[in-house]
């Protein structure tokens, strides 16, 4: 998919907003939702959607909630690093398929690092899915922070 198209309201972040998938959420307020990434790169991989926007990529989003996006990745960045100690946090957002985006809902990506580990985002969305359970106890450990 291009830079330029149409928003689908049943892209998986939509559906997630609307109920009909589930998530495992981190952190939520009126605007932005965090929830745990069900293809990890590593171990509290999260992403952050904007609630109200209907933005695909970073071209498209409105400042305000583009700005709500950034202060919640911020938060889950934050707590992430209280609770499971990376030696670094990276931070991506893709725009469009030719540059690694696999879902038109603008989300930033916050992956904890640790020396030694993988760097870059490899198969990105293509990884193996995580547990479920694992992932609701590892939720529980970031939300401790918030």
């Amino acid at each position: 998919m291009s830079l330029d198209g149409v928003y689908d309201d049943n892209n998986p972040f939509a559906l997630i907003l609307a109920g009909k998938i589930p998530s495992i959420k981190l952190y939520e307020d009126a605007h932005t939702l965090a929830f745990l990434d069900i293809q990890p790169q590593s171990r509290g991989h999260s992403l952050v959607i904007s609630k109200w926007s209907r933005a695909r990529n970073i071209l498209e989003i409105e400042d305000e909630a583009l700005a709500q996006v950034m202060a919640s990745v911020k938060k889950v960045a934050n707590a992430t690093r209280q609770a499971l100690a990376p030696d670094g946090i990276h931070v991506a957002q893709f725009n469009g398929a030719p540059a690694g985006q696999t879902v038109f809902h603008l989300h930033v990506h916050i992956v904890p690092r640790w020396e030694g580990g993988p760097l870059g985002f490899g198969a990105h969305a293509q990884g193996q899915f995580a547990d479920a359970a694992a992932l609701t106890a590892l939720a529980d450990e970031i939300r401790a922070q918030f």
